[in-house]
């Protein structure tokens, strides 16, 4: 914007794709590049009407609503993320599945899925900048910033609602594949820990068994083939903790391989001999009702190229 130019007022009509969310969460998403502190003061002054009528942050807006924000001037500044960068441009190639309502992505490892403590941006940071013309792009859910696999990112916030639903009623399906240290027992398919998570002085979160104060936990497990030293395990978590599928396999005393927070040391620097430069946690698959056809789709997540040269070098 030419410092010159003047701000306009600015009209949004609520459409039944937004109606239903707090209008501060609408403004905050839509005024892009306008301090929250701003959009509080501005409620608060009036200057934001709904309906020509004054409203409050928490007023939920109701489809065919006409907003009317008072001119404000819209930093162009904010923190534009270039697709010119190879990170940026090979998410590209990693998506799985799209359509107007999703986006299924193979994330790659060592890319947090956002933003924030130190990062100029992360994954939905990247995908907004490559799907500019997207209304609203949103992370379904998370993986750890050094797992990779599938991904859901929405497009509409009625996806998003719908697939949160799933969620909460455990109709989703996430199945992981892990490399573990020693011979997993094919009697051991269900592991119930409870997990409580631990904030070090450092701030950096740990996550510790604690069945007292703990959150109930389970994950369920089986296993894809034995090696020498290590196995090659699926894990479907039923629940869904911070760590937890990297803290079960601690607890059991088959940790992950590379696992920099969980791990074992003599187990981690074998595997590093053979090439592996990451922990060995993937989110293979992912399955669940399509939010509009309602049909139930499942979508494979391949191993990354060094994963599977390191199953290969194992006896």
């Amino acid at each position: 914007m030419n410092e010159n130019t003047k701000p306009q007022v600015r009209f949004y009509t609520i459409d039944s794709e937004d109606a239903g969310q707090r209008i501060d969460n609408f403004l905050l998403k839509t005024l892009k590049g306008v301090p929250k502190s701003m959009i509080y003061r501005l409620l608060r002054k009036g200057e934001i009407r709904a309906n020509k009528k004054r409203t409050k942050p928490e007023y939920k807006i109701q489809d065919e609503d006409l907003i009317r924000v008072a001119p404000i001037r819209i930093s162009e500044n904010t923190n534009e993320v270039s697709t010119k960068l190879n990170i940026v441009a090979n998410l590209e190639k990693q998506i799985l599945f799209e359509d107007d309502r999703l986006i299924v992505i193979n994330k790659p490892s060592g890319m947090a899925v956002h933003g924030g403590s130190g990062l100029s941006f992360g994954l939905i940071e990247a995908m907004r900048a490559l799907r500019p013309d997207a209304r609203m792009l949103e992370l379904v859910h998370r993986l750890d910033r050094d797992t990779s696999g599938c991904l859901v990112i929405a497009k509409k916030r009625s996806a998003l609602r719908h697939l949160h639903e799933q969620l909460r009623n455990k109709t989703v399906q996430k199945f992981y594949h892990a490399l573990v240290k020693g011979q997993w027992s094919t009697k051991l398919t269900r592991v119930t820990e409870g997990l409580k998570k631990n904030d070090l002085k450092s701030g950096e979160r740990v996550v510790v068994v604690d069945n007292i104060n703990g959150k109930e936990s389970e994950t369920r497990f089986k296993v894809l083939k034995n090696f020498e030293n290590a196995t090659l395990i699926r894990a479907f978590p039923v629940t869904g903790r911070t760590h937890q599928i990297r803290v079960h396999c601690q607890i059991k005393g088959h940790p992950i391989a590379c696992d920099s927070k969980y791990g074992y040391e003599n187990f981690d620097e074998d595997m590093r001999k053979l090439g592996l430069k990451r922990l060995f946690l993937h989110a293979a698959s992912i399955e669940f009702t399509h939010p509009s056809t309602d049909e139930r789709i499942k979508i494979e997540a391949p191993l990354e190229h060094s994963l599977q040269n390191l199953l290969t070098k194992l006896k």
